[in-house]
C-alpha cells in the first residue's frame, strides 16, 4: 500500500517538473482563436486590459506563490522579458492566489520581477482559459490570438524558439501591411 501511494505522489510530482511540450508547436495561423480578454488590477492600482497589448506578443503566465513549477519559470520570464521587450514582447503574470496582494507582493518584490503582475480569480481565469491546473502559460500572437498554450512546465528553449517565431512571424505580417 505505501509503495503504490509513493508511486502515486511520484507521479503528480513529475506531472508538475517535466516539460509539458518539448519542440515548438504553435497553432497555425488560420487555427488560431481570440484570447478571452480580461481587465484586472495591478500591484498598484492600474488597471491592466489584455486586449490592450494587440500589437504586441503576449507571454500569459497562471501561477501561484506555492506553485514550485511556477515559481521556476518566473526567472526565465523575467530573462525573456528583459531579451525580447525591444523585439514587441509583453509578459504578463496572472497570480491566482487567494490572499491576492497579501502573499503575492512581498513574493515579487523578493524575486524583483520586472513584468507586469495582476490577480486574478482562479474560478473565473480557469472557466475563461479553459485550465484546471498550475502552471498555464500562453503565448499570444500580436493580432490577440492563442498561438500555444502550455499547462505544467514549459521546456525553456523550444518555448523561447516559440517566441522567436512569433515575432518574427509578426515583424513579416507588419512588414507587408
Amino acid at each position: 500500500m505505501k509503495a503504490r501511494t509513493l508511486g502515486k505522489i511520484a507521479l503528480v510530482v513529475l506531472c508538475f517538473v517535466l516539460p509539458a511540450s518539448t519542440s515548438a508547436d504553435l497553432a497555425p495561423d488560420s487555427a488560431r482563436r481570440t484570447s478571452p480578454d480580461f481587465t484586472l488590477t495591478d500591484s498598484t492600482g492600474a488597471s491592466i486590459k489584455l486586449s490592450g497589448y494587440k500589437g504586441r506578443v503576449v507571454l500569459l503566465d497562471f501561477w501561484a506563490t506555492w506553485c514550485g513549477g511556477c515559481k521556476e519559470e518566473i526567472s526565465w520570464y523575467m530573462n525573456f522579458q528583459n531579451k525580447y521587450k525591444d523585439s514587441g514582447l509583453s509578459v504578463i503574470g496572472v497570480s491566482l492566489d487567494d490572499d491576492g496582494w497579501k502573499s503575492v507582493k512581498p513574493f515579487l518584490a523578493e524575486l524583483k520581477v520586472n513584468y507586469t503582475v495582476v490577480i486574478g480569480e482562479w474560478d473565473e481565469m480557469a472557466r475563461r482559459f479553459g485550465f484546471d491546473q498550475l502552471p498555464v502559460t500562453l503565448l499570444i500572437d500580436r493580432e490577440g490570438r492563442i498561438a500555444d498554450s502550455h499547462t505544467g512546465m514549459i521546456d525553456k528553449d523550444a518555448f523561447e524558439k516559440e517566441i522567436h517565431i512569433l515575432l518574427k512571424e509578426s515583424a513579416s505580417a507588419k512588414r507587408a501591411n
